[in-house]
């Protein structure tokens, strides 16, 4: 039976039996876990393990720190503020870098309108309310891991930050260029942002680290089908798609909603590079995005809106009655919504039509948040999109200070919020004589217009914590992508397999190699052994020899595996 050890500091480990003397936890000092012995597999030697317990940051121990707390056995459910160990993990993953943005660090900023192009009787919000209502807007684009200063060109997926200035208040939009996340379980935020950095040891890209995570994690496996593919190296921002990837509502005034999934599609098309076009353009002009865009901009200005960069916007609109018997969880947000039940439903567009003025002061103070929305609009029970609530608001008020708000980049025009008072930067007078609490017999308090929408859930069980399981289910949807998707788009499975297979080539466990080629066998059995056939012969090659690797893409060998400032967190 493994024997429990725990130093004054709660910092605990277990053994594989009793530890020798010089690893045993003493009084007052500090154990960092136990190394057990050589393991062996398949007669090759495979790196040594540490068995430890984790504590929480008071230092009782955490029996499964992936889990959140919630009630009923679902991946649906609203998540709870009791959970201690979850408000730990991400509020600590917000705050580990400053002042740079931990996520979502690259430089591009614009100003454009939204425009209603189709009215719906499933919503009532006011910026939706009439065909042909153009509501301005500022957005942000960046790429999502990519370090400040880092090739804008790399393998990534890129972040679509649109800040909605409605006349009911502010509405942030934040979509991602994959349709799908990489988790489903809100305590594994900070596990897969930290596997996806550097390494804190060496301070670099680690190939071992990262593919160790996803083995572990294999709900991911629709989203390293995406990042691998040629979407994650878009030619431009203006000829990539992006998706609000988990389930929203719209509502209406008396109460009932649709749940909604947006899709904003490049009015111009996808268009991307290829690793070796990607990695090349890195070279010869890392800010290609932001130069591209501009030049955009700069054309569109004296010209007609169709010369400017757009977006047309789609829904798929479901019935909450039918949410219970739907094939696919719409609140998994690993999972995409097939179209042909859920057809895409054009309802406006995004245009943007000119460069911010100033760089800091209007996209580095800009702040957004989930949590910024507005009457006709409403969050869903979707896990991740509950745990980004709380991350996104925390966040900024760390980045920028408690009155993040009051910058004009954030500002709405109507805010009215006497309760919030002092703070860093606080330049706010509510007037005199205004109450600083709620309710005052000084003050009238007429009904707030359709706002608080009552919530669709009706809670009944246990609260328990809750992980989600890896299922065959999570196989199909990658599978469909590799099968029905890029079979159909020429050269798009080869390029497929030269990314993954040039930046697997780097991992030095064999054993972890082989894992990650069973991993891509549940998707398609052919595709396992395609990679494992192209990254095996010349694994452990230092990246300048990779021209060696058997991969026919031989100019995107050492692009996809860059250590230097132009590699993306996955490695291209």
């Amino acid at each position: 039976m493994p024997s429990n050890t725990m130093n004054d500091h709660g910092t605990g480990h277990v053994t594989n039996g009793n530890p020798p003397d010089k690893w045993r936890a003493t009084p007052g000092g500090s154990s960092k876990g136990v190394i057990s012995h050589d393991n062996e597999w398949y007669g090759l030697k495979v790196p040594k393990r540490m068995v430890i317990v984790f504590n929480n940051i008071q230092g009782a121990p955490v029996q499964c720190p992936a889990s959140t707390q919630r009630i009923g056995h679902q991946l649906r459910g609203t998540l709870l503020l009791q959970d201690i160990n979850l408000l730990e993990l991400i509020q600590h993953v917000t705050h580990e870098r400053i002042p740079e943005r931990w996520v979502d660090r690259s430089r591009f900023r614009e100003f454009g309108l939204t425009m209603l192009l189709q009215t719906g009787a499933c919503q009532s919000a006011a910026f939706l309310s009439e065909v042909g209502k153009e509501t301005k807007l500022f957005t942000r684009l960046s790429t999502v891991a990519g370090e400040r200063g880092s090739a804008e060109t790399v393998r990534d997926s890129r972040g679509f930050a649109f800040k909605l200035r409605t006349e009911e208040g502010i509405l942030d939009w934040m979509f991602l260029s994959t349709p799908v996340f990489p988790i489903r379980d809100g305590a594994k935020f900070p596990s897969f942002t930290h596997a996806t950095k550097r390494n804190p040891s060496s301070g670099l890209p680690d190939h071992d680290m990262f593919w160790d995570y996803f083995n572990h994690n294999q709900e991911g496996i629709h989203f390293l089908m995406f990042i691998f593919s040629d979407r994650a190296t878009p030619i431009g921002y203006q000829h990539a798609d992006c998706f609000s990837i988990h389930s929203y509502r719209f509502t209406k005034k008396d109460g009932t909603f649709t749940y909604v999934k947006v899709h904003v599609k490049a009015h111009d098309g996808v268009k991307n590079f290829d690793a070796s076009a990607a990695q090349s353009m890195a070279g010869k002009d890392p800010d290609f995005h932001t130069r591209y865009l501009n030049q955009t901009l700069k054309r569109g200005q004296d010209n007609a809106r169709s010369s400017k960069p757009v977006w047309d916007v789609f829904a798929q609109l479901i019935d909450p009655a039918k949410v219970e018997t739907c094939d696919i969880d719409i609140f998994d947000p690993t999972k995409t919504l097939p179209q042909g039940p859920y057809p895409l439903v054009k309802f406006g567009e995004i245009y943007l039509d000119s460069n911010a003025k100033d760089f800091f002061a209007e996209s580095e103070q800009s702040a957004f948040s989930p949590t910024n929305i507005v009457p006709g609009w409403a969050l869903s029970p979707d896990p991740i999109l509950q745990t980004r609530v709380l991350a996104y608001a925390d966040t900024q008020r760390y980045r920028l200070g408690t009155n993040f708000i009051q910058l004009p980049i954030n500002k709405p025009e109507n805010s009215y919020t006497p309760l919030n008072r002092d703070g860093g930067s606080n330049y706010e007078n509510p007037g005199e004589g205004i109450p600083n609490y709620y309710p005052a017999d000084s003050l009238e308090y007429p009904p707030a217009p359709q706002y608080a929408q009552p919530d669709e859930e009706c809670w009944t069980g246990k609260v328990r914590n809750f992980q989600s399981e890896v299922v065959d289910a999570d196989f199909v949807q990658a599978r469909c992508f590799w099968e029905e998707v890029l079979a159909q788009e020429d050269g798009q499975q080869k390029n497929f397999v030269n990314n993954v297979a040039a930046h697997l080539a780097q991992v030095s466990n064999p054993k972890l190699r082989m894992d990650i080629y069973s991993m891509f066998s549940c998707v398609n059995k052919e595709l396992g052994d395609w990679i494992k056939s192209c990254t095996e012969p010349k694994t452990g090659t230092p990246v300048k020899m990779m021209a060696k690797l058997n991969i026919d893409n031989r100019k995107a060998k050492g692009v996809a595996n860059s250590t230097g400032p132009n590699a993306g967190i996955f490695g291209s």
